[in-house]
């Protein structure tokens, strides 16, 4: 029989700062997108749960272009300019290094939440 699971109606911020890079970094990893596609893919991914907020995503993506981890380029499309974002060699060696250090995190933090999960549910 399954466990059950707290559906959280958000996820804390404090939970999702720390992987934001990561998560921007991962949406670039196929093709360019403009910010309102990264927004979209990111709360997409989470069911809604995570809504990039601009005041969040376009200062991390000016960093992220500054470090050299992105490209941006203006283009026009669907009639009006776009800023595209994309990843370079720098970006991806990055996100490589950083998704396998999230996997052992999240890896060490399941082990220890399920547990207590299960025990949460335990009638007392």
């Amino acid at each position: 029989m399954a466990r059950k699971t707290p559906q959280p109606e958000a996820i804390n911020r404090e939970l999702v700062r720390g992987s934001v890079e990561l998560m921007v970094l991962s949406v670039l990893v196929d093709d360019a997108k403009y910010g309102y596609l990264i927004q979209k893919r990111v709360a997409d991914a989470s069911d809604g749960l995570i809504q990039l907020k601009a005041g969040t995503l376009y200062p991390l993506l000016h960093r992220l272009e500054a470090e050299g981890l992105i490209r941006a380029k203006w283009e026009k499309s669907t009639g009006r300019d776009r800023k595209w974002y994309e990843l370079t060699a720098a970006g991806r060696r990055r996100l490589h290094t950083q998704a396998g250090q999230w996997q052992a995190l999240a890896r060490c933090v399941e082990k220890l939440v399920d547990p207590a999960v299960a025990a949460l549910a335990k009638p007392a």
